[in-house]
């Protein structure tokens, strides 16, 4: 094919592109004039998307909720096959604002515990069977009394709406920007075919598109890193109320370290794990957890504050062993 012949077939690609991208964003655009013009008056219509957006955000929760407790490998624990682990359970629900929960004991031989649910049903405590093995009954006591903090805080519930509400903002935003996202790449489509350069995404519509769309990225990513920031400070919460309720610090900052150094890879090509130490700041931003070192600072101050205590085992700086990322 001759380069004219080329250029010819190529504009009539681009022509055609473009009036299939602008007819989509025509239509969308038109869509969306008829639900803002059957909207009702603007208190309704924020009261209206401020429910849907909890509403939303609360069945995720309920729902997520649900499916951990369903794919958990492990069993809800009756009183009579446990009952010093229920009585040390029921000792700390009595010092706090918290119904008591169900509680679950796994076997995935990773010491780690989680709590899920909460508010008025009580939610589950869940302890992989592992962490009996490593830790001490007073470290244990300091795991559950962090547990059981998250409960009475209802921290998952929280966290999870904020996050749920985010998304649907940078949602609402996404549907808004719609029309304009399809029409800037159909222009920058047929631009590029029309000047022979099919691949070409430097244009002027090209860069438009890609600016809206990183903005629109960029939004979702502040949504995630507030929703994280706030997991994090209800992880130090947790740990505050813990050793409120216990009254000993020193062995939630044992446990922390002992289940760090626990979970902790031993094979040689550990570096490359996802359990690996790492300094990025990008990855402390999105992490859920602060780091043990974080947590067993704050912990070992307020033993200090507290009078003399027992010694807090050294942490990474200190030691050779890394950070874990088992939740807690």
């Amino acid at each position: 094919m001759s380069r004219l012949a080329f250029r010819a077939a190529a504009a009539v690609v681009g022509v055609a592109l473009l009036a299939a991208y602008l007819a989509a964003a025509l239509f969308v655009a038109d869509l969306l004039r008829a639900v803002w013009a059957a909207r009702p008056n603007l208190p309704v219509l924020l009261a209206l998307v401020a429910a849907g957006a909890l509403g939303s955000a609360y069945l995720s929760y309920r729902l997520g909720t649900a499916q951990v407790l369903a794919n958990l490998e492990g069993d809800r624990v009756p009183r009579k096959r446990a009952p010093d682990l229920h009585r040390r359970i029921d000792a700390l629900t009595a010092r706090m604002d918290v119904a008591r929960p169900e509680l679950y004991i796994t076997d995935a031989r990773a010491p780690n515990a989680f709590a899920v649910g909460g508010g008025g049903d009580g939610g589950a405590l869940v302890i992989d069977r592992s962490l009996f093995r490593l830790l001490s009954p007073r470290e244990v006591e300091a795991i559950l009394a962090h547990e059981l903090a998250h409960l009475e805080g209802n921290d998952g519930f929280a966290i999870a709406m904020a996050d749920g509400i985010g998304r649907s903002l940078v949602g609402i935003a996404t549907v808004a920007t719609l029309p304009a996202l399809l029409a800037l790449s159909g222009l920058a489509a047929a631009s590029a075919w029309i000047r022979g350069r099919p691949r070409d995404r430097s244009g002027p519509f090209a860069r438009l598109h890609q600016a809206l769309a990183g903005g629109l990225f960029a939004g979702f990513v502040l949504a995630t890193l507030v929703s994280r920031s706030r997991s994090r400070k209800r992880e130090f919460a947790a740990d505050d109320r813990a050793a409120e309720v216990t009254g000993d610090p020193v062995a939630l900052a044992r446990a922390l370290r002992r289940i760090e150094r626990a979970t902790e890879p031993t094979w040689p090509f550990a570096p490359f794990s996802t359990h690996k130490r790492t300094d990025e700041a990008a990855e402390r931003w999105l992490s859920t957890h602060p780091s043990t070192d974080e947590r067993v600072e704050r912990l070992r101050e307020t033993a200090e504050s507290q009078g003399p205590t027992r010694r807090i085992p050294a942490g990474p700086s200190q030691a050779t062993v890394g950070r874990g990322r088992s939740r807690r």
